[in-house]
């Protein structure tokens, strides 16, 4: 975990590797503090999203509840998970909130009734794939995305679909064998989500995936040492990586291109649940109205949490003639539980697994 560049004004941060006394074996990556630093009520925020990208939206709803002290962690999906759930077995002390982009993972705490619900005028007005018996909710707008290097990629060698991509691989002798990166789905809950919702939506996931194999491409982690490979040149093109922090890396960095891919783009919007026992269940509340509301929508966007399609002034991509037909929102349902089946997991990753190792 890089350290942050620098301090807000509104938070005082301490980064850090920290473990926790879950007895679940898992840890922390990070911890910042926000708003006040002691006398007001206490919050705590457990999450996925790194520091720097949530850090404006912690800073302004830190500006609406006087003197409220915010503790966020930044977990990694699974760890972030296995804690959750232990919390809600032994009714220990537990965040206040989970927020999290393995919605997957969420919905099957709120089916096992980790969670409880919240009800307001916000959150009525959410679509229904974005809100789950008034238990989870998604609170943005990330698309899956096709990274890649500017500097080394041809115009003619763009991949804008995943037709694309399996051309740019399929030749003998490539130059795109082993130049092609993605998450490693055993070990990253975003990664798996992606993938399996790739196997349910389009009948190019099987050649895909041989192409994959066939080429050397390599499963890696996580979206920050995938996004900047694919900046330095060690890898040309990224698949299935998060928008939102690809999006921010272009936006600093003019090596980097993103695509929605034409075909279609799964859309992720990160899933929030007040835990079952949160001791501040009306700040969880609070928080998750703010993260769907105008001034939160604006502070989400800025760290490009909510993406904007299809207006070629205003787009995050370079894709946009197709973009707003071709979303597919990965809604919070239970039909999200079908990848999470003990032997319907075991065997998708067996089938990635022994595609990756075919070279």
């Amino acid at each position: 975990m890089r350290a942050l560049a620098h301090l807000s004004r509104c938070a005082a941060m301490a980064i850090g590797m920290t473990s926790v006394s879950a007895g679940v074996g898992a840890a922390q990556e990070a911890v910042a503090h926000f708003g006040a630093t002691a006398g007001g009520p206490a919050f705590l925020l457990r999450g996925t999203t790194d520091i720097a990208a949530f850090e404006p939206v912690l800073d302004a709803f830190a500006t609406t509840v006087p003197g409220i002290s915010i503790t966020y962690e930044q977990w990694g999906s699974n760890d972030l998970d296995r804690v959750t759930r232990a919390g809600c077995l032994d009714g220990g002390t537990d965040a206040d909130l989970v927020i999290s982009s393995a919605v997957d993972l969420q919905v099957r705490l709120v089916n096992d009734g980790c969670a409880q619900p919240h009800r307001s005028e916000a959150t009525s007005r959410l679509p229904r794939e974005a809100n789950w018996r008034d238990e989870v909710f998604g609170v943005t707008q990330e698309p899956a995305v096709i990274v890649y290097n500017r500097e080394q990629v041809r115009p003619d060698e763009i991949p804008y679909s995943r037709f694309d991509l399996i051309d740019l691989l399929r030749p003998p002798g490539t130059r795109f064998a082993g130049r092609v990166a993605t998450y490693d789905i055993e070990t990253s809950g975003l990664g798996y989500l992606f993938a399996f919702a790739d196997s349910q939506q389009a009948t190019t996931f099987g050649s895909l995936l041989e192409a994959f194999g066939r080429s050397g491409a390599v499963a890696t982690c996580c979206s920050a040492e995938i996004i900047d490979g694919v900046a330095e040149g060690k890898w040309l093109i990224a698949y299935n990586v998060l928008g939102s922090y690809a999006l921010a890396h272009a936006a600093k960095d003019r090596r980097i291109g993103v695509i929605a891919p034409h075909d279609y783009t799964l859309v992720l919007s990160r899933a929030a649940m007040i835990p079952k026992w949160s001791r501040q269940p009306e700040l969880a509340g609070s928080f998750i109205d703010f993260l769907l509301s105008d001034d939160g929508r604006r502070a989400l966007a800025a760290s490009r949490l909510v993406a904007s399609f299809g207006d070629p002034d205003g787009s995050d991509f370079e894709l946009t003639e197709a973009a707003e037909t071709s979303l597919r929102p990965i809604a919070l349902s239970p039909t999200l539980l079908v990848g999470l089946d003990q032997h319907k997991r075991a065997q998708f990753l067996d089938r990635w697994s022994t595609s990756f190792e075919a070279r």
